[in-house]
């Protein structure tokens, strides 16, 4: 597995986005995105831990270059 990078909640939320999940609600600090049958939850810290954002990505069925790549287009 690729190593992943240190980003923010928000910043993951966005790239998701691009990914095609949308915003499905948010309650507190805990967004919850869809995209068809998948979806994840993503905490919106300033700062996620590596282990974090990869069970956010395993939530979403997005494999981490695909992450990375998306994350460059930022």
């Amino acid at each position: 597995m690729p190593e992943l990078p240190v980003v923010s909640g928000a910043e993951v939320v966005r790239v998701l986005e691009l990914l095609g999940f949308r915003v499905v609600r948010q309650r507190g600090s805990h967004v919850m995105l869809r995209k068809g049958v998948a979806r994840c939850v993503v905490p919106l810290h300033r700062e996620l831990k590596r282990g974090t954002l990869g069970g956010v990505l395993r939530q979403a069925a997005v494999h981490p270059d695909d992450f990375k790549s998306a994350i460059g287009n930022l």
